[in-house]
C-alpha cells in the first residue's frame, strides 16, 4: 500500500516546512510521496516543498476545488491523504495511520479483489450494517480494512495559538483520506469539501492540527478574501437585494449560536474574537453580495 499526500500551496514558506515534516513518517523509505501544486509563490515555498522531496507542479490559480483535483490527479499512490499547507499530521494520527497501513501486508493482498467487490455490493449500507455482514462471512476487522474507501479525520482549529474546542470547531470532521479514484472536491468557489464517489466511509480518532490563523492580521486577510468569494456563491442563487436581516441581522444571531448556545465561550478571548470576528464575515458577505448586485 503506497499514500500520495497532496497539498496545494501559494506563498506558504511559513507553514509547509512544517506539514511536510510532520508526514515524512508515512511517506519516507518507499511508502510513498508528496505532490505539491502550486500556483506561482514567489516566496520559498517551492524550494521548500523539493527539499522534502515533494514532486512540485507549478499551475495557474483555477479555484480552490479545481487546484486540490489537479493535485489528485498527479497522485499516483493507492490512497491519497489531502492536506492543506497549513495543516499538520499530529503524532498520534501518524501512529494511527502507521498501525492501519500494517494491518494490511502483502499476503493479504491475494484477497483484495474479492473484498473490492463485496465494498460495491454495499455502497448504500451503513458502515456498521456493513461490518456484520462481513463478520457473518468470516472477515475479521483488518480485511475490513479493504472495504472503506475513505476515513474522516477530526481537525483541532488553532487561532492565535489556541486550539477552538467549542462553537463548532472541534471535532470539525474532514474526509481526508481516500482511495485513489474514489473522492473528488466538489466544486465550490469556497468551503470545499471531498465527497466520496462510491464506497463507505471510517473514522479515525486522531486529529490534524490546523494552524489558520496565528495572527488577527492573517485571519482578517482571510474573511475578507473568503467573504468575497461567498458573496460570488450567493448572487449565483438569484438576485440580491439590500438586506437588513441579512446584514445585521443574521451575524448576530450567529454570534449567539455559536458563542453561548455552542460554548464558544468556554475558550476565553480567543474565543470572544473568533466569533464576533466571523459573525463580522457573515455581514461582510451578504454585504458583498449586495454589492455586486448592484454593479451588475
Amino acid at each position: 500500500m503506497t499514500l500520495s499526500v497532496v497539498i496545494i500551496t501559494c506563498n506558504e514558506e511559513a507553514n509547509l516546512g512544517h506539514t511536510l515534516e510532520s508526514v515524512m513518517p508515512l511517506v519516507r523509505d518507499g511508502k510513498g510521496e508528496i505532490i505539491v501544486v502550486d500556483s506561482g509563490s514567489t516566496d520559498r515555498t517551492v524550494e521548500i516543498a523539493k527539499s522534502f522531496g515533494a514532486k512540485v507542479f507549478v499551475e495557474e490559480w483555477k479555484g480552490y476545488a479545481a487546484q486540490k483535483n489537479s493535485a489528485i490527479d498527479k497522485a499516483t499512490g493507492d490512497w491519497i491523504l489531502s492536506l492543506d499547507a497549513d495543516e499538520e499530521v499530529e503524532q498520534n494520527l501518524s501512529s494511527e495511520l502507521a498501525v492501519l497501513w500494517q494491518s494490511v501486508g502483502p499476503e493479504q493482498a491475494a484477497r483484495f479483489e474479492h473484498l473490492q467487490r463485496i465494498r460495491y455490493v454495499f455502497t448504500r449500507q451503513t458502515w456498521q450494517e456493513f461490518r456484520q455482514v462481513a463478520k457473518q462471512k468470516g472477515m475479521s476487522d483488518e480485511f475490513l480494512f479493504a472495504a472503506i474507501s475513505g476515513f474522516w479525520i477530526p481537525r483541532k482549529n488553532f487561532f492565535l495559538g489556541r486550539w477552538i474546542k467549542h462553537g463548532g470547531f472541534w471535532p470539525d470532521p474532514k474526509l481526508r483520506l481516500f482511495r485513489k479514484g474514489a473522492a473528488r472536491f466538489e466544486d465550490r468557489l469556497v468551503h470545499e469539501d471531498a465527497k466520496l464517489i462510491e464506497g463507505v466511509s471510517g473514522k479515525l480518532k486522531h486529529a490534524l492540527l490546523h494552524h489558520s490563523y496565528p495572527t488577527l492580521s492573517d485571519y482578517l486577510d482571510h474573511m475578507n478574501r473568503y467573504s468575497s468569494l461567498g458573496a460570488e456563491m450567493v448572487m449565483a442563487k438569484g438576485p440580491v437585494r439590500f438586506s437588513v436581516i441579512n446584514i445585521v441581522v443574521r451575524p448576530w444571531l450567529t454570534f449567539i449560536y455559536n458563542y453561548l448556545f455552542r460554548l464558544g465561550f468556554l475558550d476565553g478571548r480567543e474565543g470572544l474574537l473568533l466569533h464576533l470576528y466571523h459573525a463580522v464575515y457573515v455581514s461582510w458577505k451578504y454585504a458583498k453580495a449586495w454589492e455586486l448586485g448592484r454593479k451588475k
